[in-house]
């Protein structure tokens, strides 16, 4: 069975954000590719939510490897990417920085044809940012882009909800016990069985004092969420529909029916205007679906591989 490889772009760090003397930050992604074809010009670019890490698409990248190449990004500050020396710099304009560079670097080591994206949540708000902005230096526009339980407009409550837990220093004895833990926050994934969610939550974790292991991502990230303000946020979300209006890739609209960040009136809307987004939604799934469940993969796969 196919496994992926693990590869490291250097990425700038904002001026705004960096210390003096800063060099920079590498970030991590896995490529997947069962095409036969390393150069293969089709890519896809998937990008894990706030907290989370490139290896949740496992189940889904393994499928659409023998496609193109499958690029799964550690978000800087997660999984085997570097953690950034000041937390202010978690924020999208630093992941859109980033991708960027990313995609630079796929595109000189094999020219892309063919860009598409999936993003859950905080990866789908990237992807929307560098879909809708016509200036970006991207070697081909977005193709198709997939949104995963996210739009322009946040639901506030949510992001308190998400905060409430968000850079917690919580240690754990075993990969089990933080699968445990894990799950009394994401019961918005849905229904898995108990090896699904452990190979979802075995990435999270990593080995710290005392043999004993913790989250793999820099408590940090959660200083930018904590400071936010509801004017902000209402700030925020009117550029981001500026930029999804702006939007000419083809767009998919994945909703947890249940979900507390995408509120169905904000996902019809995006289904009325600009890009017009193709809606799916998922019972018994809230904040937000994992791509693992055959369903939701199938509706994903067939999506991407029409014109």
């Amino acid at each position: 069975m196919i496994e992926p490889t693990l590869n490291y772009v250097s990425c700038p760090t904002p001026a705004a954000t960096s210390p003096v003397n800063a060099t920079g930050h590498r970030m991590a992604y896995w490529e997947w590719n069962d095409t036969g074809n390393p150069a293969h010009p089709h890519v896809l670019i998937c990008v894990h939510g706030l907290s989370r890490q490139g290896r949740d698409f496992d189940v889904f990248a393994r499928r659409m490897s023998k496609y193109g190449r499958v690029i799964c990004p550690d978000v800087p500050g997660r999984g085997k990417s570097d953690w950034l020396a000041n937390p202010a710099g978690y924020q999208i304009p630093t992941y859109v920085g980033d991708m960027l560079t990313l995609i630079h670097q796929l595109h000189a080591q094999a020219p892309i044809t063919q860009l598409d994206w999936v993003g859950t949540s905080m990866g789908g708000i990237i992807g929307l940012v560098i879909s809708g902005q016509k200036e970006l230096p991207l070697p081909v526009p977005v193709h198709s882009l997939v949104l995963n339980d996210v739009g322009p407009a946040v639901e506030w409550d949510a992001l308190q909800r998400i905060g409430s837990y968000l850079g917690r220093p919580l240690r754990f004895e075993s990969v089990q016990a933080a699968a445990d833990e894990m799950a009394k926050i994401s019961a918005g994934f849905g229904r898995h069985t108990p090896e699904a969610w452990l190979e979802l939550s075995r990435p999270m974790v990593n080995r710290a004092a005392q043999d004993r292991l913790r989250l793999h991502y820099d408590p940090g990230i959660a200083s930018p969420l904590r400071k936010m303000t509801a004017e902000a946020a209402a700030g925020g979300e009117r550029y981001l529909w500026k930029l999804y209006d702006q939007i000419t890739a083809r767009v998919l609209l994945l909703r947890g029916a249940d979900s507390d960040l995408l509120s169905r009136a904000t996902a019809q809307r995006m289904a009325q205007t600009g890009p017009q987004a193709q809606l799916i939604e998922f019972e018994n799934v809230g904040h937000a679906p994992t791509l693992v469940a055959q369903e939701q993969g199938d509706a994903v796969e067939r999506f991407l591989r029409s014109e």
